[in-house]
């Protein structure tokens, strides 16, 4: 499969590529804003398995350069996509009251308008049957425990949530599938700024491998779908 994957150099996406790539049947593209840390990610990769295919690439889903820069390298690495996951974004902890509109703006274009931008710009490489995964949080999604602190970072997450439900239907003809996974904790350097004091049952490699197994094959069953992945929520 050829996967391109953002938010690659740490955390669950980190952990994502890491499971795609035991697989030499994949074709990776790993995608973030820390080139050190994507580094780190390809002398892990070809420690676990020195004939992988892993591309990493360091970009900016919201500033960098997509017609003259991402465009062409994915263009000729992979030529088209079969996978890709938008697992790129940020997090702001801070009461309401004190929460800025720039707060609320740079939640948004973190954990949403950068995907759009990606989505909208790799939409002629996707290949029919193609999956799109966008990954969301239990924090946005409805009905959910909320937590004082979150508004601008869960506000953008249910908006991430709509957007799965709503590009499900536009791409009916060109039979591509998106879903959603709402994730609930996971041991990551997000989760912990958002639960300092909290240790998660769930260790980051463990909803890494859920990620790219759901990834491959999570399309056969749902489409338009926010799953909830959630053991616990704090």
């Amino acid at each position: 499969m050829k996967i391109v994957i953002t938010g690659a150099s740490s955390g669950v996406g980190f952990e994502a590529v890491l499971e795609f790539i035991q697989d030499n049947k994949n074709e990776v593209i790993a995608l973030a804003r820390s080139e050190n840390k994507l580094q780190r990610l390809y002398e892990i990769a070809g420690g676990l398995n020195p004939d992988c295919i892993l591309y990493p690439a360091k970009f900016d889903i919201m500033h960098d350069d997509y017609e003259s820069g991402l465009l062409p390298f994915v263009k000729d690495r992979l030529g088209s996509v079969d996978i890709l996951i938008n697992n790129a974004g940020a997090l702001i902890n801070k009461p309401f009251e004190d929460l800025s509109q720039i707060d609320f703006a740079d939640m948004l274009q973190s954990n949403l308008l950068g995907h759009i931008k990606m989505i909208q710009h790799l939409l002629p490489l996707l290949n029919e049957n193609a999956h799109i995964v966008n990954i969301g949080s239990m924090g946005g999604f409805q009905g959910s425990v909320k937590f004082k602190g979150l508004a601008a970072y869960s506000s953008s997450k249910a908006a991430l949530h709509t957007l799965t439900e709503c590009l499900a239907v536009e791409f009916l003809d060109r039979k591509i599938k998106v879903n959603c996974l709402a994730l609930g904790s996971a041991q990551t350097e997000m989760f912990e700024q958002a639960f300092p004091n909290y240790q998660s049952p769930v260790m980051a490699f463990e909803m890494g491998k859920f990620i790219a197994d759901f990834a491959l094959t999570g399309h056969k069953f749902f489409n338009g779908k926010v799953l909830p992945v959630a053991v616990t929520t704090p």
